[in-house]
């Protein structure tokens, strides 16, 4: 491991031994608990997005595809608005319709060639307009008592969901690592043009990541419909961008080709453990953002500084 890939989790431990310094709190069992559970939505998305940041590419759709993913589960599990009570039924559909609006990304970028910032941007509006409709005005609150367990109900400390998150994170380690969409995202990142030149179609393996991507996305939706008890359009609100400081900070580079699942997991655990321990040794949730936002531009830096380096012409 490189000192650079080594920087991330030696920062985490770091800022953790700060904390549970300056905070007594902050180093107790059940605080522990509570970061693990409050990053496990956050872990989803991350896991959806880090394989689009290895292909050089932006996905900003999160938003729109959770809240339509998180209105949809709540309509068809059991809840106030009508009798439906299809269980994990209800969570596969949600879940398909997720995997159809990153598709929809994918193949906007690769028949189109509209560039993915825009794309995502599109299909987020999509989302929030899918979901705005089938809300329509009243909130469904949920009442299966599957998805409020998953919230509620512990195992070995943490909640199911959390158990959830890590299964994602095993999940997209696993296919990163050990299959060829893993390993050609990598090389869709580091040199397309490359990859194309020798013989192997990119166009589809850019779509199928945008796919696994939404599909991963609206599983947070659901996650977040299990916490909240209740299907809201903003269900992902600002997780599109705190996943990519959480995989920026974990070492997964915008520009692609170096990074990954494990990577941005430690990213997430990083901005989790930074804002509570914030909380906990009293700081104004306002300068959160703040504080996030320069850990991104430094974490970027960190991360140019040594490829600008390596590109210079030595005469």
């Amino acid at each position: 491991m490189s000192l650079r890939d080594a920087g991330p989790p030696i920062a985490l431990v770091v800022i953790f031994g700060v904390f549970a310094v300056l905070s007594p709190d902050f180093r107790t069992v059940s605080n522990v608990q509570n970061v693990l559970d409050a990053a496990a939505v956050l872990a989803v998305v991350t896991c959806g997005i880090s394989f689009v940041l290895m292909m050089g590419s932006i996905d900003l759709s999160a938003p729109g595809i959770m809240g339509a993913a998180a209105i949809t589960v709540a309509l068809l599990a059991a809840n106030n608005r009508n009798d439906n009570d299809l269980g994990l039924l209800a969570v596969a559909v949600a879940v398909l319709l997720a995997a159809a609006l990153g598709c929809l990304s994918g193949l906007a970028l690769v028949v189109l060639k509209v560039p993915s910032f825009m794309t995502t941007l599109g299909i987020s509006a999509v989302g929030l307009g899918l979901a705005t409709l089938m809300f329509a005005g009243v909130q469904p609150n949920v009442s299966d008592p599957m998805l409020e367990g998953w919230a509620v109900e512990r195992f070995l400390g943490l909640a199911r969901l959390t158990w959830i998150a890590l299964a994602c994170v095993l999940v997209g380690a696993l296919v990163q690592r050990y299959t060829r969409l893993g390993r050609y995202a990598f090389a869709i990142g580091g040199a397309e043009e490359v990859l194309a030149l020798s013989g192997v179609r990119v166009a589809p393996y850019k779509v199928a990541v945008f796919t696994m991507a939404g599909a991963f996305y609206g599983l947070a939706g659901v996650l977040v419909t299990s916490q909240l008890g209740a299907g809201l359009v903003q269900a992902g609100r600002g997780y599109d961008f705190s996943a990519i400081t959480a995989a920026v900070v974990g070492g997964t580079l915008l520009t692609g080709g170096r990074g990954g699942i494990l990577h941005s997991t430690v990213g997430v655990l990083l901005v989790t453990v930074l804002t509570n321990g914030l909380v906990q040794v009293g700081v104004s949730p306002y300068w959160q953002g703040g504080v996030q936002g320069l850990i991104v531009v430094a974490a970027v830096a960190a991360a140019v500084i040594p490829q600008r380096r390596r590109n210079q012409v030595t005469k």
